[in-house]
């Protein structure tokens, strides 16, 4: 079955409507429907696009999760349990309400994108002075990103080579969780006066960590813990092998 495919397929069992009255708003055939949803025929995103706003869409919205964001990121198929039982605590939608009202307070965002906001989360993107300079598209899983309130997760931008031999490198991303104490044998970011630094953990004891670097060669530091100021871990890099 096609993501795009999906998408409409949960838009349409979300607002209780039949294939043919989907078809009729569109101006295509219910069987034309039925093959993009089952995965047997292949649609272009324009003329998804045109299906899910016949269904009530909103184009101001679009910016919030692009069909290109959920395409590439989102194993539907996996995120419908989660999709159909949120869908089913909302109140059924009839035909003739289909078309969200921008003043409800309620809508974050599409009608379809409602039931998509529990499974996703804009993860953004910091630099080195904590400026956001993107965003990555996560799963939420179990109501968490990597066992973490999805609000706390973030990418941090690596800033330059000082974790080459850790296979760090500048401008990889890293994500990032919250970890206000020493993990051994992570890669941490850590507060000083200077910045946020990158930098590997070693546990030496119970009052003191080293802190590892490794460009031309590996350099490390100990430091006592009551110095060290740590703001998260990170458990994830994401590197452009271009």
């Amino acid at each position: 079955m096609s993501r795009l495919g999906d998408l409409i397929r949960l838009e349409r069992t979300r607002q209780g409507l039949t294939h043919k009255q989907v078809a009729r708003k569109c101006g295509v055939s219910d069987k034309y429907l039925m093959e993009v949803e089952a995965g047997t025929r292949i649609i272009q995103d324009d003329q998804a696009r045109r299906i899910l706003k016949s269904m009530g869409l909103q184009q101001q919205t679009e910016a919030d999760f692009t069909l290109e964001d959920i395409a590439a990121t989102v194993d539907l198929q996996s995120a419908v349990p989660q999709l159909t039982k949120a869908v089913e605590t909302k109140k059924p939608v009839k035909e003739k309400e289909n078309v969200v009202a921008e003043s409800d307070p309620g809508v974050s965002g599409s009608i379809w994108l409602d039931a998509l906001s529990g499974v996703l989360k804009h993860v953004p993107i910091y630099n080195a002075v904590m400026k956001e300079v993107g965003h990555r598209l996560l799963p939420i899983t179990n109501g968490k990103i990597e066992g973490a309130s999805p609000d706390k997760v973030f990418y941090f931008m690596a800033p330059d080579n000082e974790l080459r031999g850790f296979r760090v490198q500048r401008g990889d991303l890293l994500l990032v969780v919250p970890a206000q104490a020493a993990v051994d044998g992570a890669i941490m970011l850590i507060q000083t006066p200077q910045g946020r630094l990158l930098r590997k953990v070693k546990r030496v004891n119970d009052y003191q960590a080293m802190l590892q670097k490794y460009n031309e060669s590996c350099e490390s530091e100990i430091k006592n813990y009551n110095e060290i100021t740590f703001v998260g871990r990170c458990v994830r890099l994401e590197a452009d092998l271009g």
